[in-house]
């Protein structure tokens, strides 16, 4: 492993005892994080067979374009397991991990690494990252993941299929609480291409200056996120930065771009970050529900009326996958080059 490629492992020079952010760390001013405005979280929908959280789902796609669900029959101890896995990984020796380290000339490899975008000039996230190349089956190779770790591989197995089926249940009942048929996004969206990835945040000298993961919007379906106890994420909600305040037994659910696509912008993806601290590492693990690349998206020709005219362009998923690994997230601009311009009448 070339000496500038370990240089830029955030871990290590985290360890390595440093006072000062390296410069290519540093966000602008106006990217800087500060005291979010409001820490009151994001809602939490109830799942529980016995209610109907349509209406609740509903809201929160509306309102906010995230949400922490519960009672989502994913097991609590499974939950436990995925971040206990992760956090032994990144608590590994350095030469154990780099044995799967990511492709440094591709942006969106699998395996372990820090870089996530392929352009060099833009600041660099404060974050470490392990990705597993989950769904279809036929892309889930259990030998591209750690081997050291006592049930690591059957963790993110098991992980994977239940992320699956909670993702499933989910795309249903937005689907229906856009009034469309149950299965629309799911057919729309076709099959799923699943990626976990966890993150590894460690302490920063100078928190106040970086980002665990700058501003952006999933450019997928639906995104899964669980966080530990640290806590870190924040959601852009009316112009202000609001924190989700870790839950142990919630799931955060995160609309993506080709969800808003598909509802012709009635519900809106959540542009969100994550902070970071001088003082504690923080892990989370994002399951990530997309298209396949030669998937086309575009609106429901059903939500499209003379209220709500057609507001996106149809977009082959690919695309928009190279858009924004190449330019970079910067908030919602990938999603907002699809928009239609209103006529003027």
């Amino acid at each position: 492993m070339e000496a500038a490629t370990l240089r830029r492992r955030v871990q290590i020079l985290s360890e390595s005892g440093l006072s000062q952010l390296p410069p290519e760390y540093i966000q602008p001013p106006d990217l800087r994080p500060s005291p979010p405005a409001f820490s009151g979280g994001i809602p939490v929908v109830d799942l529980d067979p016995s209610g109907d959280p349509l209406p609740e789902i509903r809201r929160s796609c509306l309102d906010w374009g995230a949400f922490y669900v519960a009672n989502h029959g994913v097991p609590l101890r499974l939950l436990e397991e995925i971040k206990a896995a992760g956090l032994a990984f990144f608590q590994s020796p350095m030469d154990s991990k780099l044995r799967f380290a990511c492709d440094p000339n591709s942006a969106a490899s699998e395996g372990y690494g820090s870089r996530m975008l392929s352009k060099e000039d833009g600041v660099l996230d404060w974050r470490d990252y392990f990705d597993h190349h989950t769904l279809p089956e036929s892309r889930r190779n259990p030998g591209r993941w750690p081997d050291f770790i006592p049930n690591y591989r059957d963790v993110v197995v098991e992980y994977s299929n239940k992320m699956k089926e909670l993702a499933q249940n989910l795309l249903n009942m937005i689907s229906k609480s856009l009034n469309l048929p149950p299965s629309y996004i799911e057919e729309a969206v076709g099959e799923v291409h699943q990626n976990i990835t966890i993150s590894y945040y460690s302490p920063c000298p100078q928190p106040d200056l970086a980002l665990g993961l700058q501003a952006h919007s999933d450019m997928g379906a639906i995104t899964l996120l669980i966080q530990d106890e640290v806590g870190g994420l924040e959601v852009l909600k009316d112009g202000e930065w609001v924190a989700v305040q870790p839950l142990s037994d919630a799931i955060v659910v995160i609309l993506a771009d080709q969800a808003e696509i598909i509802s012709n912008g009635e519900y809106r993806s959540a542009q969100h970050r994550a902070i970071v601290n001088a003082n504690h590492a923080r892990l989370s693990v994002a399951t990530f529900y997309d298209p396949p690349k030669t998937r086309k998206i575009s609106p429901a020709l059903q939500l499209v009326n003379k209220q709500r005219p057609l507001k996106y362009h149809e977009v082959l998923y690919g695309d928009y996958v190279s858009s924004w690994y190449s330019k970079g997230p910067e908030g919602k601009r990938n999603i907002d080059a699809l928009l239609i311009e209103e006529k003027s009448s």
